[in-house]
Protein backbone atom coordinates (compact mmCIF):
# COMPACT_ATOMS: atom_id res chain seq x y z
CA UNK A 1 0.00 0.00 0.00
CA UNK A 2 1.25 3.58 -0.98
CA UNK A 3 2.02 6.11 1.67
CA UNK A 4 -0.54 8.45 0.30
CA UNK A 5 -3.03 5.67 0.40
CA UNK A 6 -2.49 4.77 4.08
CA UNK A 7 -2.75 8.48 4.79
CA UNK A 8 -5.60 8.63 2.75
CA UNK A 9 -7.27 5.36 4.45
CA UNK A 10 -6.42 7.19 7.95
CA UNK A 11 -8.34 10.23 6.83
CA UNK A 12 -11.50 9.08 5.13
CA UNK A 13 -11.49 5.77 6.73
CA UNK A 14 -13.85 3.21 5.46
CA UNK A 15 -16.65 5.65 4.27
CA UNK A 16 -16.00 5.70 0.59
CA UNK A 17 -15.34 1.96 0.57
CA UNK A 18 -18.60 2.08 2.04
CA UNK A 19 -20.32 4.25 0.21
CA UNK A 20 -19.56 2.12 -2.89
CA UNK A 21 -20.65 -1.00 -2.00
CA UNK A 22 -24.15 0.12 -0.11
CA UNK A 23 -25.94 0.06 -3.75
CA UNK A 24 -24.72 -3.70 -4.22
CA UNK A 25 -25.24 -5.00 -0.27
CA UNK A 26 -29.09 -3.68 -0.35
CA UNK A 27 -31.49 -6.06 -1.63
CA UNK A 28 -32.59 -4.69 -4.99
CA UNK A 29 -36.30 -4.96 -5.47
CA UNK A 30 -37.20 -5.28 -9.02
CA UNK A 31 -36.50 -2.20 -11.22
CA UNK A 32 -37.97 -1.19 -14.75
CA UNK A 33 -34.65 -0.32 -16.91
CA UNK A 34 -34.98 3.13 -17.38
CA UNK A 35 -35.87 3.54 -13.60
CA UNK A 36 -32.89 2.53 -13.04
CA UNK A 37 -30.55 5.53 -11.15
CA UNK A 38 -26.98 5.76 -11.18
CA UNK A 39 -24.96 4.90 -8.42
CA UNK A 40 -24.91 8.30 -5.88
CA UNK A 41 -21.80 10.11 -5.79
CA UNK A 42 -19.65 10.02 -2.88
CA UNK A 43 -20.15 12.74 -0.53
CA UNK A 44 -16.78 14.44 0.62
CA UNK A 45 -15.09 13.96 3.47
CA UNK A 46 -13.95 16.95 5.28
CA UNK A 47 -10.51 16.67 6.04
CA UNK A 48 -9.73 19.34 8.52
CA UNK A 49 -12.68 18.07 10.60
CA UNK A 50 -11.34 14.34 10.56
CA UNK A 51 -7.77 15.66 11.33
CA UNK A 52 -8.92 17.71 14.18
CA UNK A 53 -10.81 14.96 15.69
CA UNK A 54 -7.94 12.47 15.80
CA UNK A 55 -5.98 12.26 19.06
CA UNK A 56 -3.06 14.38 19.45
CA UNK A 57 -4.29 16.56 17.11
CA UNK A 58 -4.50 19.88 18.98
CA UNK A 59 -0.53 19.33 19.60
CA UNK A 60 0.25 18.79 16.22
CA UNK A 61 1.02 21.92 13.35
CA UNK A 62 -0.35 19.45 10.80
CA UNK A 63 -2.29 21.83 8.86
CA UNK A 64 1.20 23.16 7.72
CA UNK A 65 3.31 20.65 8.64
CA UNK A 66 4.11 17.13 6.38
CA UNK A 67 6.00 15.41 9.35
CA UNK A 68 3.36 16.53 11.65
CA UNK A 69 0.24 15.36 9.23
CA UNK A 70 2.18 11.96 8.82
CA UNK A 71 2.78 11.71 12.86
CA UNK A 72 -1.02 12.55 13.17
CA UNK A 73 -2.32 9.69 10.79
CA UNK A 74 0.12 7.28 12.21
CA UNK A 75 2.79 6.77 9.99
CA UNK A 76 6.60 7.06 10.16
CA UNK A 77 7.71 11.17 8.73
CA UNK A 78 11.18 9.93 7.94
CA UNK A 79 13.19 11.43 5.38
CA UNK A 80 13.09 8.01 3.27
CA UNK A 81 9.05 7.74 3.41
CA UNK A 82 8.72 11.73 2.65
CA UNK A 83 10.76 11.21 -0.29
CA UNK A 84 8.79 8.05 -1.24
CA UNK A 85 5.59 10.10 -0.49
CA UNK A 86 6.69 13.27 -3.23
CA UNK A 87 7.77 10.31 -5.79
CA UNK A 88 4.10 9.44 -5.64
CA UNK A 89 2.85 12.70 -5.67
CA UNK A 90 4.78 13.37 -8.63
CA UNK A 91 8.04 14.97 -6.81
CA UNK A 92 11.01 12.72 -7.92
CA UNK A 93 13.58 15.81 -6.87
CA UNK A 94 12.53 16.03 -3.24
CA UNK A 95 15.31 17.30 -0.89
CA UNK A 96 13.67 17.25 2.43
CA UNK A 97 13.70 21.27 2.54
CA UNK A 98 11.49 23.05 4.07
CA UNK A 99 10.41 24.39 1.17
CA UNK A 100 9.84 20.58 -0.47
CA UNK A 101 7.98 20.31 2.84
CA UNK A 102 5.70 22.88 2.27
CA UNK A 103 4.96 21.75 -1.16
CA UNK A 104 4.89 18.19 0.17
CA UNK A 105 1.92 19.13 2.60
CA UNK A 106 0.23 21.30 -0.22
CA UNK A 107 0.32 18.22 -2.63
CA UNK A 108 -1.18 15.91 -0.53
CA UNK A 109 -3.54 18.72 0.46
CA UNK A 110 -4.50 18.75 -2.95
CA UNK A 111 -4.64 14.71 -3.94
CA UNK A 112 -6.75 14.24 -0.74
CA UNK A 113 -9.13 16.79 -2.42
CA UNK A 114 -8.59 15.14 -5.90
CA UNK A 115 -10.02 12.04 -3.78
CA UNK A 116 -13.07 13.49 -2.81
CA UNK A 117 -11.85 15.62 0.52
CA UNK A 118 -12.99 18.75 1.49
CA UNK A 119 -9.67 20.51 2.31
CA UNK A 120 -9.90 24.57 3.26
CA UNK A 121 -8.12 26.89 0.51
CA UNK A 122 -5.38 27.92 2.96
CA UNK A 123 -4.24 24.54 3.18
CA UNK A 124 -4.09 23.87 -1.01
CA UNK A 125 -2.43 27.24 -1.95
Amino acid sequence: MSIFSKIKDAIFGHKAEAATLAPEAAPAAPVAPAAVEAPAAISEVDVEASLSAMPGASGLNWQSSIVDLMKLVGIDSSYENRKDLAHELGNAGYSGSAEDNIALHKAVMQALAANGGKVPASMLD
